[in-house]
């Protein structure tokens, strides 16, 4: 770590005095020359009054974290970072070190600028750009470490050492007993990573995958159609490995809809993650039922008959279980259940605008995620029986229904000609569920520039009534 990283670090940290080290990870990042965003400190003294002294040097914010621990964490105001202080446990700072999860996070570097202390090779793990674990208890201790050494092999782009990859998939069983929320959290820093499909096919390596969602393990060895090269499951990772792709660069398949594309995948969506983020999550339970609705015809062919709406039910039981937010929990089950649309128009071509807007109005609010899992699920299913015109194809009626897409949000949204009441007077009907389905008829009348002005409208109407009688 050169002088300036360390001065990085110290420096807005000098009003704590000596009564403290750095650890953890923020430490770990500044010695490889990465951002730091988080620092966390294991301090002697009171954290409560540290915390209160840092707050006050900074212009921040401090509040309590963990009562168990007596946590503090301090951020905002003039502060580079966020601080966390945490009174050392164990009794000592060389049990404190003991405890923590790999010898990467086990350094410590003294608040007044000592020598780093380093009881465990850590320093030697980083050179070799290696993960190890401190002690052969440290997963079994805490098992949603298990999910984080999926992400910090992702993260950092390090190796798993060996022996710690034999004590990981030992342990995969043991995160059943986890709290979902934490291992919830440590999966969305996954997809968070621009290679997030890496994290994914590294949790699967430890075993771990399978015991966070089951029905991906049962789809191990699972055979497909002969349009596929991998079972359920080697296709369900290719398919996230797609989708990291097209997130990174989306125009190389949408083409001139790609900006715009990429602008609403990096859009918040909820649970601190963009819609880019979330789509890895809906990636990886596209086909998550295709196990439950594993059937053989007579002839001996593979079918899994309605696994995108039984995957949809699973999808929202896992999102549950998990305790995500509503927002994402909806667009998640949409992209399951909605996941096959796009394919089914190849065989209708030529594709109308009529046809085009009520394929997208019926998969809001998750139209360009759907895109992309449509495409990422083509790319991926590559057997004997598919040939490049067929992959074509689909990516063209993707690129489509794209331009489209976007064109239609240049437009903006549809304004009424004439509102529900005025319907209901020009008709003379009582108001009921045929105005919205006839309002609904007007704006897709609009669309297609069919209806341009209330004069039209009201003729549409007049027509519409005399094949829909009130109910």
């Amino acid at each position: 770590m050169t002088r300036a990283a360390i001065d990085s670090l110290l420096g807005p940290l000098a009003p704590l005095g000596p009564d403290g080290w750095i650890v953890g990870g923020g430490l770990r990042d500044a010695l490889l020359g990465r951002t730091v965003a988080d620092v966390d400190l294991a301090v002697s003294a009171d954290a409560k009054e540290l915390a209160h002294r840092l707050a006050k040097a900074h212009g921040a914010t401090r509040f309590p974290l963990s009562d168990a621990f007596g946590a503090w964490r301090v951020r905002g105001g003039r502060l580079p970072f966020t601080v966390d202080l945490t009174p050392v446990q164990g009794g000592s700072l060389q049990q404190d070190l003991a405890r923590r999860d790999l010898t990467v996070n086990a350094l410590a570097l003294p608040l007044t600028g000592g020598e780093l202390i380093d009881n465990h090779n850590g320093l030697a793990d980083l050179r070799a750009r290696s993960l190890r674990i401190v002690a052969p208890t440290v997963l079994r201790d805490d098992p949603v470490r298990l999910v984080r050494l999926a992400r910090l092999a992702c993260q950092l782009g390090f190796d798993i050492e060996p022996q710690t990859r034999l004590r990981a998939r030992m342990d995969a069983g043991e995160l059943g007993r986890s709290a979902p929320e934490r291992v919830a959290e440590e999966l969305r820093r996954i997809t968070r990573q621009p290679d997030a499909w890496r994290g994914v096919e590294t949790l699967d390596d430890l075993g771990v995958l399978g015991v966070i969602v089951p029905e991906l393990e049962e789809g191990r060895g699972l055979e497909q159609t002969p349009y596929h090269h991998k079972d359920v499951l080697g296709h369900t990772l290719e398919v996230v490995r797609h989708v990291c792709e097209l997130r990174a660069d989306p125009g190389d398949i949408f083409r001139g809809a790609g900006p715009r594309i990429a602008a609403d995948l990096a859009e918040p969506l909820a649970d601190d993650l963009t819609r880019g983020d979330a789509l890895v999550f809906s990636a990886l339970f596209h086909d998550m039922a295709k196990a439950e609705t594993y059937a053989v015809t007579p002839e001996g062919r593979a079918t899994f008959f309605q696994h995108d709406r039984r995957g949809a039910e699973l999808a929202d039981t896992w999102c549950r279980r998990y305790r995500t937010s509503t927002r994402f929990r909806d667009v998640v089950v949409v992209c399951v259940r909605r996941h096959l649309a796009l394919g089914f128009m190849v065989h209708r071509q030529p594709l109308s605008l009529r046809e085009i807007d009520r394929y997208l109005r019926s998969t809001a609010p998750a139209q360009v995620e759907l895109m992309l899992l449509s495409v990422a699920d083509r790319l991926a299913t590559d057997g004997p029986r598919t040939t490049p015109p067929q992959i074509q194809r689909h990516l063209a009626v993707a690129r489509q229904i794209a331009e489209w897409y976007v064109t239609l949000a240049e437009r903006g949204p549809v304004r009424t000609l004439v509102n529900g009441a005025e319907l209901a007077e020009l008709l003379q009907r009582e108001s009921g569920r045929w105005i919205a389905e006839l309002l609904d008829a007007l704006r897709e009348e609009q669309v297609v520039g069919l209806v341009r002005t209330r004069a039209q409208a009201e003729r549409f109407a007049r027509a519409w009534a005399d094949t829909h009688p009130a109910a």
